[in-house]
């Protein structure tokens, strides 16, 4: 059996045991590693860039990983799990009408990327779009995650709709977009410990995008006089 092999499989045997030192040490190789593509870009960073900043020999990383790429696919991983989780309990909360729920959404969303900086940044800058045309399981997994969250959002858009609670001129899957977009561009400005905090900034995003969203008195007018010119017809 070749050397890698035999690596290979003592990393596979290590992970399988679940040793709290092994898990230690691979966690702060993720967290390294998180760090260098944030720095230098997922493509550009090496795993002799990851070797030198942890102070060890490259070969001794394959104990822990078998590439960079299965460094930052597992977290992301278990990050998007999470998320997807957590929103599913809240758009089945009785008790919350379509914003509230919206509102819990985005806040669930803005402190994830704070929780698990740089992490998730990097694979937005990164990896994000080869997710779309990816053929691997993981990709699989990541778009099927993506389009779970997307069209979670996407019906509390069209239930506050139909409540009337939201304007109806604007195309909900416009509105979704234009909400995600406000999301996906604080990479490049967020940093955790700045001015502002993860909640601060999911609630003024709220104020902006509700604030347009909302239907006003006059819309409501605008389409009570709408339907009654149709239903003159």
């Amino acid at each position: 059996m070749s050397a890698p092999s035999n690596i290979a499989k003592r990393r596979m045997n290590a992970l399988a045991d679940g040793s709290s030192d092994y898990k230690a040490k691979r966690d702060e190789l993720v967290l390294l590693a998180a760090k260098l593509f944030k720095e230098k870009g997922f493509k550009a960073t090496t795993l002799n860039d990851l070797a030198k900043q942890a102070g060890v020999e490259r070969a001794s990383l394959y104990y822990y990983i078998s590439s960079k790429d299965e460094l930052i696919q597992e977290v992301i991983r278990g990050v998007t799990d999470a998320n997807a989780a957590a929103a599913s309990k809240i758009v089945r909360l009785k008790s919350l009408g379509p914003e509230e729920k919206l509102r819990r959404l985005v806040e669930l969303l803005m402190i994830s990327y704070e929780e698990n900086y740089p992490h998730m940044y990097v694979y937005m800058q990164e990896q994000m779009h080869e997710v779309e045309y990816g053929k691997t399981p993981w990709a699989k997994q990541m778009m099927r995650q993506t389009r779970r969250f997307e069209n979670m959002v996407m019906s509390l858009m069209v239930e506050g709709i139909e409540a009337g609670i939201f304007r109806d001129d604007v195309p909900p899957r416009l509105a979704a977009n234009g909400l995600f977009g406000m999301f996906n561009w604080t990479h490049r400005w967020f940093k955790p410990g700045g001015k502002q905090t993860a909640k601060e900034i999911s609630d003024a995003f709220c104020s902006i995008f509700f604030s347009g969203m909302r239907k006003t008195a006059v819309q409501s007018a605008d389409l009570d006089y709408r339907l009654e010119e149709r239903l003159a017809r």
